[in-house]
């Protein structure tokens, strides 16, 4: 049951559709994980099923905790979390979160997570006979394999993690990275050496927030991940390198609130962009998103959204 506050993509003449590494989505957004749960929380605000995709909260084997509260610090521009990358498992996600997705008829990306290389292969595994379309690996988990190094920091690592996700699936595999690194490129180009599909960037950056009067961090783990209108910059700069050093498609991401936003993404080279931080601002912010596209489109001329993908004159 919806109310009457639900939204939908408006008309439009221009030809919305995008393909990413073999994931067919009807407009090219989707929102960034984490963010939208599984789009069950916002479906009275917007149809989840107009969106380009729905992108799941990260999913691991077995349920995680998360991490101490608190874990949420507002910032300028911004926000920091360090939730943990909490979740019930992928056992949850197939019972109550996957059917309700394939009911109301969402194209589905599964973000999944893990601890070590087997892991990730596993939750995979536990997937593939469920309605997903494709996959989001998070390779900004640490590894215990390897002392509790972040795995997508290391091109050897990445390139570990994604053969092993690849020889387990057919279904098209997005790889996400960290911005926490020296050459983003150098790790974009390991993860499609691997077999990834379509890349999508950026993860958050890592950051601090501390109380001067009472001179303690504002967050319990010290540390967390900051996003929104603040990494805009940040984000814009990678996805362009990136789009520069591999083929595959990119879903770009960090700081998104409106169409002209995301239009950005796509000049810079990007198929496909995520929603993140704004869904806490505006529930619907993926509407306005998709109808900002449409406007920009409609008011120069541009028939087809492709036409925007690396359009960038420098």
């Amino acid at each position: 049951m919806t109310c009457n506050f639900q939204r939908k993509p408006r008309a439009t003449s221009v030809r919305m559709s995008v393909n990413v590494g073999g994931l067919e989505m009807k407009n090219p957004v989707t929102v960034a994980s984490g963010t939208f749960a599984a789009g069950r929380e916002y479906h009275d605000f917007v149809d989840v099923s107009t969106l380009g995709a729905v992108t799941t909260k990260g999913v691991s084997l077995h349920g995680w905790e998360g991490n101490a509260s608190p874990r949420i610090a507002e910032t300028p521009s911004g926000m920091l979390n360090s939730i943990g990358l909490q979740n019930p498992g992928v056992a949850h996600l197939k019972e109550h979160d996957l059917p309700w997705l394939s009911q109301v008829g969402a194209t589905v990306i599964a973000n999944v997570s893990g601890h070590s290389f087997d892991e990730y292969v596993a939750v995979i595994e536990a997937l593939e006979g469920a309605p997903v379309d494709a996959y989001e690996v998070n390779i900004s988990c640490p590894n215990v394999d390897a002392g509790g190094m972040t795995i997508g920091t290391d091109p050897k690592s990445v390139e570990a993690v994604v053969s092993r996700c690849r020889a387990a699936t057919k279904r098209p595999l997005i790889v996400k990275l960290t911005p926490n690194v020296t050459n983003i490129a150098e790790i974009a180009v390991a993860a499609e050496a691997s077999g990834a599909d379509a890349i999508s960037l950026i993860n958050t950056l890592l950051g601090m927030a501390i109380d001067a009067h009472t001179r303690k961090p504002l967050l319990a783990r010290v540390v967390g991940g900051l996003s929104g209108p603040c990494v805009k910059p940040v984000a814009l700069r990678l996805v362009w390198e990136c789009s520069k050093a591999v083929r595959v498609p990119l879903i770009g991401m960090g700081g998104i609130s409106t169409g002209t936003d995301a239009v950005e993404f796509m000049l810079a080279g990007a198929t496909a962009v995520s929603v993140g931080t704004a869904n806490f601002v505006n529930p619907a912010a993926t509407i306005d998103v998709i109808d900002g596209i449409a406007t920009y489109c409609e008011d120069n001329g541009v028939k087809d959204v492709t036409e925007l993908i690396g359009a960038l004159e420098c």
